[in-house]
């Protein structure tokens, strides 16, 4: 079973990564679906960090 430390240290990280995505890149118009406010990015870094920590597996000890 996957270490549930590692999915949330990889929440962490993609939460930090939306935020700094929103706050140097973001959305001048304002109508960007993920980026206009900081609240979606981060929602999104925490969905996408998540998911690519869930890939990491751990090596089996026999």
């Amino acid at each position: 079973m996957l270490p549930r430390r590692i999915i949330v240290f990889g929440m962490g990280l993609g939460s930090l990564a939306g935020l700094a995505y929103w706050y140097f890149v973001g959305c001048a118009s304002g109508t960007c679906l993920i980026t206009s406010n900081w609240y979606t990015s981060m929602g999104y870094g925490i969905l996408m960090g998540g998911l690519a920590a869930s890939i990491y597996q751990p090596k089996q000890s026999s």
